[in-house]
C-alpha cells in the first residue's frame, strides 16, 4: 500500500479515559523493529497485511493476545500518515508536516514489521507471497490494505497537478496544492468534485468547498468567486438528517451543487475540467477554472483484484456482522479494503477493531464469533474553520449519535474535536489498539440522562 493510502480518511472522536492512559503518549521505539526487505521468519501466527489505521491498530491488539514475536506486519510505507488532517491542510489550517509520522514510530514494540508488498495471496495454503517470491505462512491472517487512487482513469492527471490552480486533498504530494490554489484564487469557478468510485471519507470531497468559501470571504475575493461541486451521486449526503442541514449551508452560503456529475477530464493548461452527465450518456460540460480540488476515483488494490478473498468487484468478502471471511474462516478483513456496506472512515476502522479483536479472540478458542458490527462509521462535516456538523450513523444510514444535543447543527465544540483531540486520540489509543469505537461512550451518556 503506498504512503498516500497508508490510512482511512475520516476519525471521530468520543468523549473518555483513553488518553488518560498510563504511558500511552510515548512513541515506539524505531530499534525494536526488523525493517528487512524479507521476512525475518517464513511463518507468523498472525500476519496482518497493510500498515494504516486498521493494520497497526490489530497488530497492537494481537501482540497483547499471542506475543509480539508471533505477529508481522507486511507494509512497504515508510510514512504513517493521518489522513484525515489533510482536509486541514487543503484549507490552511494546518500544515503537512504534523499528519505524518515514521512508519516505525506507529509500529508495535516487538512486532515483526516486513517492509514489502504483498503480490499474492494464497488461503488455500494459508501463505501470502511479497516481492522477491518471498512466502510467508500464518495461521490467522488480517487483511488491511485499504484502498487505492486512481488519478490516472482522469485523463490529464496525474500529470495536471505540475501545472497551478489544482489540487487535491487525497493526496501527500498534492494537498499543499489545493491550499497554493486556494491563496492564488483571484475571480471565476472554484469547483470540487466526487467521483463516481466508492471513496474514503465521503463528506471530504465537499468539506474544502466549504473552507474554501470561509477562506474567501475572509480575504474579500468571494463576490468574485462561483463555488461549484460537481458530484456522481444524486444526493450531497446519504443520511437525510445530515444531507438537510448540509443544504441549508449550501443555500445560506450560496453554493452551486450539482448533481450526477463525473470528472473524466482535467485540461490544466486550459484550466478546463471536462464532466460527463450520468443522466444522460454521452453527454459531456466543459466547465473553466480558477481553481480545481479533485476528489480521484478509488478502488480496491490490485493485488486484491480477482484474489481468492475478494468478491467480484475485488472487496475482501467479510461477514459484515463479524468481520470474519465467508470462505475462509482463519482470515479476517477490516477497514477500507473490505465490502463492508458502510462507508470508508477510520471512525469505521475504530468501531470495526473492537469488533474484530472479540471475533478473533472466539476463533482461537475454537468458537462462534458473537459480538456484531453495526455498520457504525462517522465524519465530522467541516463546514467552516470553527464550525463542524458531526455526522454519525449504521449500516441503514441512520443517525447512531453519541452525543444528547442535535449533531446535524454546526458546532465550534465539534471543530475543536476534529482539529484537535482526533490526532491525540487517533495516534494515543486507536493505533494502540486501546479504542474499540463509540458504543461503550454511547452508552454511559445516555444512562447518565435516566
Amino acid at each position: 500500500m503506498s504512503a498516500i493510502g497508508a490510512v482511512s480518511s475520516c476519525l471521530c472522536l468520543r468523549p473518555g479515559v483513553w488518553l488518560l492512559k498510563p504511558g500511552m503518549q510515548k512513541m515506539s521505539s524505531f530499534g525494536l523493529h526488523t525493517a528487512a526487505r524479507c521476512a525475518a521468519k517464513d511463518y507468523y501466527e498472525v500476519l496482518v497485511l497493510g500498515g494504516g489505521a486498521g493494520g497497526i491498530a490489530m497488530s497492537a491488539r494481537m501482540k497483547r493476545k499471542v506475543g509480539a514475536e508471533n505477529v508481522a506486519v507486511v507494509e512497504p510505507s515508510e510514512t504513517h500518515y493521518y489522513q484525515p488532517l489533510w482536509t486541514l491542510v487543503g484549507g490552511g489550517a494546518k500544515q503537512l508536516a504534523a499528519s505524518a509520522r515514521p512508519m516505525g514510530s506507529v509500529m508495535p514494540k516487538g512486532v515483526e514489521w516486513i517492509k514489502s508488498k504483498v503480490t499474492a495471496l494464497d488461503p488455500d495454503k494459508n501463505c501470502v507471497w511479497l516481492e522477491n517470491d518471498i512466502k510467508v505462512s500464518y495461521k490467522y491472517l488480517i487483511i488491511a490494505l485499504g484502498i487505492s487512487l486512481h488519478y490516472e482513469k482522469i485523463k490529464g492527471l496525474p500529470e495536471g497537478f505540475n501545472h497551478p490552480k489544482i489540487g487535491s486533498n487525497y493526496s501527500a504530494q498534492t494537498v499543499e496544492k489545493t491550499w497554493k490554489a486556494l491563496q492564488d484564487f483571484k475571480e471565476g469557478n472554484a469547483i470540487f468534485t466526487f467521483p463516481n468510485t466508492p471513496v474514503k471519507c465521503a463528506g471530504a470531497p465537499q468539506k474544502i468547498m466549504y473552507l474554501s468559501d470561509a477562506y474567501l470571504r475572509k480575504t474579500g475575493k468571494r463576490s468574485k468567486a462561483n463555488i461549484i461541486f460537481n458530484t456522481s451521486l444524486g444526493v450531497i449526503f446519504a443520511v437525510k438528517k445530515y444531507a438537510d442541514a448540509l443544504l441549508e449551508v449550501v443555500k445560506e452560503r450560496n453554493l452551486a451543487v450539482n448533481y450526477k456529475r463525473n470528472l473524466i477530464e482535467v485540461r490544466a493548461d486550459k484550466q478546463e475540467a471536462v464532466f460527463e452527465n450520468l443522466d444522460k450518456p454521452g453527454v459531456t460540460e466543459v466547465h473553466q477554472y480558477e481553481m480545481l480540488h479533485v476528489t480521484p476515483p478509488m478502488g480496491p488494490p490490485a493485488v486484491l483484484i480477482n484474489s481468492p478473498v475478494s468478491d467480484a468487484s475485488g472487496w475482501v468478502d467479510v461477514d459484515k456482522e463479524t468481520l470474519q471471511h465467508k470462505k475462509y474462516p482463519n482470515v479476517f478483513g477490516i477497514g477500507d479494503c473490505t465490502n463492508l456496506p458502510t462507508s470508508k472512515t477510520a471512525a469505521a476502522v475504530a468501531a470495526q477493531s473492537g469488533v474484530l479483536d472479540k471475533t478473533i479472540s472466539l476463533v482461537m478458542k475454537n468458537e462462534l464469533p458473537v459480538k456484531k458490527y453495526d455498520g457504525y462509521t462517522s465524519c465530522p462535516l467541516v463546514t467552516g474553520y470553527n464550525k463542524v456538523i458531526l455526522a454519525e450513523f449504521d449500516y441503514n444510514a441512520q443517525p447512531l449519535e453519541t452525543f444528547p444535543i442535535d449533531q446535524s447543527k454546526e458546532r465550534t465544540t465539534m471543530y475543536h474535536m476534529k482539529a484537535d483531540m482526533m490526532p491525540l486520540l487517533y495516534w494515543n489509543a486507536l493505533l494502540k489498539g486501546y479504542w474499540g469505537g463509540p458504543a461503550p461512550v454511547r452508552k454511559l451518556m445516555h444512562l447518565g440522562l435516566k
